[in-house]
């Protein structure tokens, strides 16, 4: 198991962490999403990264209160993390959760936060471009058919769409894009707090129309990179009956079970 520091922990021994590992309320709190969290922290351990985590100083970046229209909430929430990331002279943040990602990144500077935002899978981009990531005795994903969904407010939102597709590069596999994707792609129906609401009336639930873009790929493989994201292609997985033919997997389960981390 690996034992991760707090801030706490490293300011009493006098260090300081090259970057804070965000985790988010899905990542710390949902049990699928904690896995990915695993995944992650396995990933930065073994590349040597010096990183930390605020534990129970976390709270949410009140991304999903200000999406509903309670900017109030927001601003409290987010007013709270700030005085507890400034008083740690907190430089470089790096979170696998997209909506915490474009939070802390595009709306916290307005409140006196201002912090170099990275989302993971540019990190791990960035340590296979380094050469500190070389898959050794992992998971063979070659010629497997994957697809990646790009999260709304990691793609449209902040323009990252390239890194996540250059971590799948690596794998050999057969990449295949849905006919929506990028600038164009299809919202998995979680975003704008409606992840934490039944769905508008209609006559098809988003993720269930984002499936059918996933089935007509013929994929084996569903890449995320969003705890949201995950939760809803998964219940469209479950939608079609098709758990034994494709799985969802984040983007740091891939690369750390192509690793052999996990």
């Amino acid at each position: 198991m690996i034992q991760v520091p707090t801030m706490a922990d490293m300011i009493a021994a006098g260090e300081e962490p090259e970057v804070l590992f965000w985790v988010g309320c899905a990542g710390s709190y949902d049990e699928r999403a904690q896995r990915v969290t695993q995944a992650f922290a396995k990933i930065l351990t073994h590349c040597n990264i010096k990183f930390a985590v605020l534990g129970t100083e976390e709270n949410c970046t009140g991304d999903p209160a200000k999406r509903a229209g309670n900017e109030f909430l927001f601003q409290m929430q987010a007013m709270m993390n700030i005085e507890v990331l400034n008083g740690y002279n907190i430089k470089k943040i790096v979170t696998a959760c997209p909506h915490c990602f474009n939070t802390i990144k595009n709306e916290y500077p307005n409140l006196g936060g201002h912090y170099d935002v990275i989302h993971h899978t540019q990190l791990i981009q960035e340590l296979i471009d380094a050469g500190k990531l070389k898959a050794e005795n992992g998971e063979s994903f070659k010629g497997k058919k994957i697809t990646y969904h790009d999260p709304c407010y990691l793609g449209r939102a902040n323009g990252v769409y390239e890194a996540p597709r250059k971590v799948l590069e690596v794998l050999d596999a057969d990449l295949v894009e849905m006919k929506r994707c990028k600038q164009n792609g299809l919202c998995c129906g979680a975003g704008g707090a409606q992840m934490f609401k039944e769905p508008e009336k209609g006559k098809k639930d988003v993720n269930i129309e984002r499936m059918d873009d996933v089935l007509e790929t013929k994929a084996e493989v569903v890449a995320v990179g969003c705890p949201f994201c995950m939760t809803m292609m998964k219940d469209g997985v479950k939608h079609f009956e098709k758990e034994q033919e494709i799985e969802v997997l984040d983007i740091a389960e891939i690369t750390a079970r192509n690793n052999n981390l996990i």
